[in-house]
Formats: structure tokens, sequence, C-alpha cells
């Protein structure tokens, strides 16, 4: 297995495909690498180097008690990128994963990347606050702790029909929705619990301003997960020159239901970075 050790001794697995441009995936909650298997694919198939890694606590990285805020997932991310030695990288992350990559930029600069996707992301802020009023009550949070702590794999169940918007219209395989729950069940309850405080609770407003590579947002208009007027919109206000793609009725797990979709914007706007 293909791992490394952060700056905490905490052991990270990552997968690494294809050879070419690097492209780097920082998952979603309270998925792992896999969900990217797809775009990894689909890009090293096209001449591109694709890596992926389990967030610390999920998949098949250790599970350590502690290191569940955003500070530690970018310091990881540097971390890999180090032993690695990647430059020239596009960074893609999604839903809580737009987090750590943008706090990556933030503190650690550009130096190694080119250019950042965000898809479905959690930033600037995705919690409702008197200076956010878009965003989501925090009951809705705890609630989702409170669900998490008491029935675990019922709640991510239950969780997988709004995040592929089965209550909506949209159809996924039964194969898909075993694989969410497989993946989300390898995950450490403390991180997982954890994690729903970093994601809804970090203001990255802050971090958008530091944001000067080229760009790409793209959410799902009817996401119930992320709401895109609340994160995916400002995002894309807020970041210079920021690209915005709007998937008409798409939801939350649009790297699923809209997938070819995807892939194809993904390409399109690698290429188009190339030949800047």
């Amino acid at each position: 297995m293909s791992t490394f050790n952060t700056q905490d001794g905490t052991q990270i697995y990552f997968k690494d495909w294809g050879k070419g441009k690097p492209v780097l995936f920082s998952h979603g909650w309270p998925l792992d690498a896999d969900m990217w298997d797809s775009q990894m694919n689909f890009l090293a198939e096209r001449g591109y180097r694709a890596i992926a890694f389990d967030r610390r606590g999920f998949g098949r990285s250790e599970q350590p008690w502690e290191g569940y805020n955003y500070d530690t997932f970018a310091s990881d991310i540097n971390d890999l990128l180090e032993h690695l030695d990647l430059h020239d990288v596009t960074l893609v992350g999604f839903s809580m994963g737009g987090g750590d990559v943008t706090r990556y930029i933030s503190r650690y600069g550009t130096e190694r990347v080119t250019s950042l996707v965000l898809l479905g992301a959690v930033t600037p802020l995705f919690i409702k606050t008197d200076d956010h009023p878009q965003g989501v009550d925090k009951a809705a949070f705890d609630s989702i702790k409170a669900g998490l702590l008491k029935d675990r794999a019922q709640f991510i169940s239950d969780f997988a029909t709004p995040f592929y918007g089965t209550n909506q219209g949209m159809t996924v395989s039964d194969g898909v929705m075993t694989q969410t729950l497989n993946i989300a069940l390898m995950a450490s309850l403390k991180g997982t619990v954890d994690c729903v405080t970093a994601f809804s609770e970090t203001d990255f407003r802050p971090d958008m301003a530091k944001i000067t590579v080229p760009t790409l947002v793209i959410h799902g208009s009817a996401d119930q997960i992320v709401p895109f007027e609340a994160t995916g919109k400002l995002a894309a206000e807020m970041i210079k020159g920021a690209e915005l793609k709007v998937y008409e009725g798409a939801p939350h797990g649009f790297a699923v239901t809209h997938q070819d979709q995807l892939n194809d914007d993904l390409l399109a706007f690698l290429t188009k970075i190339t030949h800047q």
C-alpha cells in the first residue's frame, strides 16, 4: 500500500495513477479516495497523473484521536505534496475537501499549485452566522452528530438519499448506495463526528482572498447538503476570476449522478490551464 507519515506521525493512504501533470483530489465526508475512481481513471487515461488520499481517520488511513481540523488537514496535504515532490498541481476538493485545499493555499501558498477546483464545496462558510444568514442552522449539524453517535450505519444509509438526490428524481444504483455505506463505515467514529464540527464551523472567508490561481467552481443547483446560495455562489464571487458552472438539478453527489459531465469539465479546465 502507498502511504506516507504526516508531521504528527499519522500514516495516510494514497493512490497514484498515471503519468503527466498532477491532479490531487481531496474527498468529501464521510467518504475516502475511492469516490474519485471514475475521475482518476478518466484523467489518467488521458495523460494526467491522478492522486487521491484518504483523509486522516477515514478509509485506509490511520485513526488518530485528534487532529480533525483544517490546519491539520492542510498540513497533511502539504506533507503529501512534499513526499511526492509534486509541482504544477491542480487541487480538486469536493464538499469538506474543498476546505482543506483552500486552507492549504492560504497557509502554504501556490509555489506547487497551478490551479484549483471546488466541487460542491463548503467554502467560504457553511454554518449560519449573524454575518452569513444564508448558512445552515447549527441545529442541523448537532442533529447529524447525534444521529452518528446513536446509530451511525442507519444515519449514513438515510443520509445517502438527499446526498444523491434520489428523493428529487435522481437515480443511482444499489451498488453505489452499498459502496457509500461501506466506505463511510471504514472511518473512525470520532473522526466522523469531529469533522462535522470542522466543516460546518470553519470560516474560510479570510482564505478566499489568498487564492490567486485559476479556479473552477462547480455546484449542483439542487444540492440538499451544501446549499449553493450559501457556499458555491459566494466562493465564485470571492475568488478573483473564478469560473462558475452550475449543474442544473444536480444533487450534492454529482460526481456520481453527473459523472460524465464532471469528467469532461475537469478535462476541459485542465486543458485550458495547460495552454495558458
